[in-house]
């Protein structure tokens, strides 16, 4: 009966040490990493700022992004690369902010004067697409997704 008590203490014990060692391990590997490849961008240089969102923050221009970043731009293309986002639908915007006063700048009408884009090159018609027209899907692992840059709104899309 001792010997079956210390087998059975020890089992415990292995058992809490690999939860302990294995489970921050097993939490990493459920996120994903994102590279994002932009291309058409601007040669007058400037930041491209790029945001990633679920369904509930992007129908929102003011909300905080999953994911970001804001990377100088030299050249006609970039590759932005996200680590540690949950597994999910998501939905990428980004422009090149030309002027870097840190917004996307329109003329009088609305019309955006700075290069812009979303993922699955979704176009715009008189505000942005829908979610349903820019998500993907974002699995556990390495992810990439490329976007040309747009530089006006086609209104008979």
């Amino acid at each position: 009966m001792y010997q079956l008590s210390v087998f059975l203490r020890f089992v415990f014990v292995l058992a809490g040490c690999c939860f302990l060692f294995c489970g921050p391990a097993a939490l990493a590997s459920s996120t994903a990493n994102l590279s994002v490849r932009i291309e058409n961008l601007s040669p007058l240089g400037g930041i491209l700022r790029l945001g990633i969102y679920n369904e509930a923050s992007y129908p929102d221009d003011n909300s905080k992004p999953i994911a970001s970043a804001d990377v100088p731009v030299s050249g006609g293309r970039t590759i932005v690369v996200l680590h540690g986002i949950p597994p999910g639908e998501y939905a990428i915007e980004t422009f090149q902010d030309i002027n870097g006063n840190g917004k996307m700048d329109f003329s009088w009408i609305g019309l955006p004067r700075e290069p812009f884009g979303f993922s699955r090159d979704a176009r715009p018609g008189l505000g942005k697409p829908a979610f349903e027209r820019v998500k993907f899907v974002l699995l556990e692992g390495e992810n990439t997704q490329v976007i040309h840059l747009q530089n006006g709104i086609d209104l008979f899309h």
